[in-house]
C-alpha cells in the first residue's frame, strides 16, 4: 500500500512538466536539438546567435531577445516551445534601406543591424538612449539618442580607460554618442544617449564599422536615407572631417 501511494505521488509531480512541455508553456524545456535548431535558424535569418551548439549562452539569449524585439513579441529572452514555433515561421530582418554597407539603429525596436553591400544583416539587441536627466559634471543634461544620418568618425579599442569606464570598444557617431560595448543591455532604453550592444560581441562589431561607416538613426517619424552620401562620397568625406577637426 505504502509502495502504491509512492507511485501514484510520483506521477502527479511528473503530469504537470509533462504537460507543461506538450503544451509550449513559458516554463517548458527544450531540448539541445531544438535549441540548436532555434540557434540556426535565427542565425540564418541574420540575428547574431554565437556559435550554434545547442547551449543557452549569452549569445543565444541576446539572439532571441532580438528577434522577439524585431517581431514585436514580449521581450521574455526565454526560449520556450513557443518561440521556437515561432522563429520556425518567421521571415529574415530586412533593411531600411539596403543597397550600401552601413549600420541601422531601429530606436522604436530597439536593434541594431549590421548591413553589407549585398543587403545581407547581423542583428544585435540595443539599449539606446533614456530619454530621461541626468546629472554629468555638476551639469544636467537628457540621455537623448540622435536621430539622423551619421558617420563613424572615432574609435577606441578595447576600454575607454579601464573597466570602470564601462564603454567597450566604442564606435563614435556624434559628439559622446557611441556605438559600445557594455556589460548589461536592458530591454529598453536606458542609456545616456550611446547605444549600448552585448559585450561579447562588441569587438566584432568594431570591426564591420571602420571609421567612415554610414550610421542611421531612426524612429517611427524618423528617417534621413544615407544615399545621398553613397551618392557624392565628398559630402560624407566633409562631415568626417568636420566631425574629426572639433572633435564631436
Amino acid at each position: 500500500m505504502r509502495f502504491l501511494l509512492i507511485i501514484c505521488l510520483l506521477l502527479i509531480s511528473i503530469l504537470p512538466i509533462a504537460s507543461a512541455k506538450a503544451s509550449g508553456r513559458p516554463g517548458a524545456s527544450l531540448t539541445r536539438a531544438q535549441t540548436r535548431e532555434a540557434e540556426r535558424r535565427l542565425s540564418d535569418m541574420g540575428y547574431w546567435t554565437g556559435a550554434v551548439d545547442g547551449r543557452f549562452d549569452p549569445g543565444t539569449r541576446s539572439a532571441l531577445i532580438a528577434f522577439q524585439k524585431w517581431e514585436g513579441r514580449p521581450v521574455t529572452g526565454r526560449l520556450t516551445l513557443d518561440e521556437l514555433e515561432a522563429i520556425r515561421t518567421a521571415s529574415s530582418p530586412t533593411a531600411r534601406e539596403p543597397g550600401y554597407a552601413h549600420a541601422e539603429v531601429d530606436v522604436d525596436r530597439q536593434v541594431l543591424l549590421v548591413v553589407n553591400d549585398n543587403g545581407g544583416i547581423r542583428v544585435l539587441p540595443i539599449s539606446s538612449g533614456s530619454d530621461k536627466s541626468f546629472q554629468d559634471e555638476g551639469q544636467m543634461s537628457i540621455a537623448h539618442t540622435p536621430r539622423g544620418r551619421f558617420v563613424v568618425y572615432d574609435k577606441v579599442a578595447g576600454w575607454e580607460s579601464g573597466p570602470s569606464s564601462a564603454m567597450y570598444y566604442s564606435s563614435y557617431i556624434s559628439g559622446g554618442v557611441a556605438i559600445h560595448g557594455y556589460a548589461t543591455v536592458p530591454i529598453q532604453p536606458a542609456s545616456h544617449g550611446c547605444i549600448r550592444i552585448p559585450i561579447f560581441v562588441a569587438r566584432e562589431v568594431s570591426k564591420l564599422l571602420p571609421i567612415g561607416t554610414i550610421v542611421l538613426v531612426y524612429d517611427k517619424v524618423s528617417f534621413v536615407s544615407g544615399k545621398p552620401w553613397v551618392e557624392n562620397p565628398e559630402l560624407k568625406q566633409a562631415v568626417l572631417d568636420w566631425n574629426r577637426a572639433v572633435g564631436n
